[in-house]
C-alpha cells in the first residue's frame, strides 16, 4: 500500500528559506564551521558539545561520534570516519546530493518543493533506531557500528 506523498501547507509553502542570499550565507557558515572543526579535534576536547544521553546513560546515541568522524574526513582518513559513525558517513552522499539539487534549483529561479514521504520519514526513523540499538550491544562482531567514546 503506497501512502500519498505529504505538502506543506500554502501559507509555510511561501515561506522560502532558499534564496540566494540564504544559500549564500548558508555556504559561508559552513565553510567557517568546518574550518573550526578542520582546525580543532573533538577526540581531544574543546568547545564541543556533550552528547546527554551518552552523559546519563552510558550508551551511545545514533549520533555519538559524528564530530570526530566529520574531522577525521575534513584530514582525508575515511576509515577512520568511518569508524567513529558509519551510518553519518554513509549518509553523507544523500546530504550532498540533496544539498546540490536545491543549490541548482535555486541558481536555476526555480522553487525547492520537498515533498515529505511518510514512508521515507518512518523508515528513516527505523534506522536510526536500530542502529542505535545495534551499536550498543555487546558483541565483539559490531564492533565497526562505531567506536565507544
Amino acid at each position: 500500500m503506497n501512502s500519498p506523498a505529504v505538502r506543506l501547507p500554502p501559507r509555510l509553502a511561501e515561506i522560502s528559506l532558499f534564496r540566494p542570499g540564504t544559500l549564500a550565507l548558508s555556504a559561508v557558515v559552513a565553510t567557517l564551521s568546518g574550518l573550526f572543526l578542520y582546525a580543532f579535534d573533538p577526540a581531544q576536547g574543546g568547545p564541543y558539545p556533550v552528547c546527554y544521553f551518552h552523559q546519563t546513560t552510558g550508551l551511545l546515541c545514533p549520533g555519538c561520534g559524528c564530530l570526530r568522524a566529520l574531522h577525521q574526513l575534513l584530514h582525508g582518513h575515511l576509515a577512520a570516519a568511518f569508524y567513529f559513525n558509519p551510518l553519518m558517513v554513509l549518509s553523507l552522499p544523500c546530504a550532498a546530493w540533496a544539498a546540490a539539487w536545491s543549490a541548482l534549483r535555486v541558481c536555476r529561479g526555480r522553487p525547492v518543493a520537498f515533498v515529505f514521504c511518510p514512508a521515507w520519514f518512518w523508515g528513516a526513523g527505523g534506522l536510526l533506531l536500530l542502529f542505535g540499538i545495534l551499536r550498543n550491544l555487546p558483541w565483539r562482531h559490531w564492533a565497526w557500528l562505531g567506536l565507544r567514546p
